[in-house]
């Protein structure tokens, strides 16, 4: 496989572990909140969300360094984009500005 090809690969798996991490988490506290044994879906959610981005990581890590910093390149963007998008209306409006002085 070409090298480039190879780099890109392990930045697309980066992304896919990222979202599946973040917006894992992000589902989890909206599930959580509501359930009624909150400890168990996060205890849950955290062990199975590690545990995928970790194994994810030792896969891409036995291809080498800049494989595994492609990957957690990725994984970074992969958050920022999950955390664009479960921004909820109220987040993304400015701050309205005082209408007094202090």
């Amino acid at each position: 496989m070409s090298e480039a090809l190879t780099l890109t690969l392990a930045w697309v798996v980066g992304l896919l572990l990222g979202a599946i991490f973040f917006g894992g988490l992000w589902w989890t506290v909206r599930k959580g909140l509501s359930s009624q044994q909150p400890a168990f879906w996060f205890l849950g959610s955290l062990l199975l969300r590690t545990g995928i981005a970790l194994g994810g990581f030792y896969l891409v890590a036995s291809h080498g360094l800049e494989q595994l910093l492609l990957c957690l390149v990725g994984f970074v963007m992969a958050r920022l984009v999950v955390t664009q998008m479960t921004r909820t209306p109220a987040e993304i409006r400015p701050p309205q500005e005082t209408t007094h002085a202090p």
